[in-house]
């Protein structure tokens, strides 16, 4: 090799390794999906809350309206369950579970289901024992007890895979009156 050739090629070199032009795209390239895992999760995580928010409000929202009955029939109770589906707006409620219950104790504060009824979902057994949690073990109450579980799939499912049951109960006393009957017509 010639010496104007080697000093040509050191010449390339030279300029080569002063150039810092290239730097920003290798940065941009180390840092792009740090940056898009870290949106994306955001975005997923940001649902999620969004959907345990709602879920709370669902819960109040059932077990709040059939406290304000006195007697509930069966079109008053499909009405009161199917109101989270307004609640769950704009996520789908197609897949949600809602039970509402109404919990009765005795005299040894011992609570039994007095009725129950479900969305997507199984009832309690009516007369099946049932555990109050300790602030509300009193004698002779009746009590509504309302649940919603919601499935959230994350739409992108990029960080949060599967599906993540977000679980919310809610007690009522009823307000009308010390039970509230359950019409089955």
């Amino acid at each position: 090799m010639s010496t104007q050739t080697y000093m040509k090629s050191l010449g390339v070199l030279r300029r080569f390794s002063r150039d810092r032009g290239g730097v920003s795209a290798v940065e941009f390239a180390f840092v792009l999906p740090v940056m898009l895992t870290l949106y994306l999760g955001a975005v997923e995580v940001g649902d999620g809350f969004a959907i345990r928010f709602k879920t709370t409000l669902a819960a109040r929202t059932v077990t709040d309206l059939a406290s304000q009955y006195i007697s509930i029939n069966n079109a008053a109770m499909s009405s009161i369950l199917n109101a989270t589906t307004t609640v769950f707006a704009p996520y789908s409620a197609s897949n949600i579970i809602v039970r509402l219950s109404e919990i009765s104790t005795d005299a040894n504060s011992n609570a039994t289901v007095t009725w129950s009824d479900s969305l997507n979902g199984t009832a309690y057994t009516v007369g099946s024992s049932f555990t109050l949690p300790s602030n509300l073990r009193q004698p002779n109450i009746t009590i509504l007890y309302g649940e919603v579980t919601y499935p959230y799939t994350p739409a992108l499912g990029y960080v949060l895979t599967g599906t993540i049951n977000i679980y919310q109960t809610m007690y009522f006393y009823p307000r009308l009156s010390t039970t509230i009957t359950r019409v089955n017509s």
